[in-house]
């Protein structure tokens, strides 16, 4: 039986992937707050997409290789904007993170907004 490096790789790496995505998704049902669930959906599961798409390019070659590093390259520029962008329209909407022994760091950087 030949050992096949690439394609352990890639089975190793799609499967690393989809166990980050599953933590990410319990992460979204166990934890107690939007801020809390919005780092675990945009950490882990933008890992975890990241490393089954490197393990889609480490397992094909040509065209779609190149595809699947592509779509890599763009999650992993646009999840964190997307993740600010979300976190800070709920904080605008009035929700207040659970926050520690520093309190609301946003809060004490913005005017307070005044609504009609």
């Amino acid at each position: 039986m030949e050992l096949n490096l690439a394609a352990l790789l890639a089975a190793v790496l799609i499967l690393s992937g989809t166990l980050l995505c599953l933590v990410g998704a319990i992460g979204l049902l166990r934890l107690p707050d939007c801020y809390t669930r919005m780092h675990a959906a945009s950490k882990a599961g933008s890992l975890g997409a990241a490393l089954v798409l490197a393990g889609v390019a480490a397992a094909t070659s040509g065209e779609v290789a190149m595809e699947a590093i592509f779509a890599l390259v763009v999650l992993l520029a646009s999840a964190p904007l997307a993740a600010h962008a979300v976190s800070h329209s709920a904080h605008r909407a009035g929700h207040t993170p659970i926050t520690g022994p520093l309190g609301d760091a946003l809060a004490r950087d913005q005017p307070e907004v005044t609504r009609d």
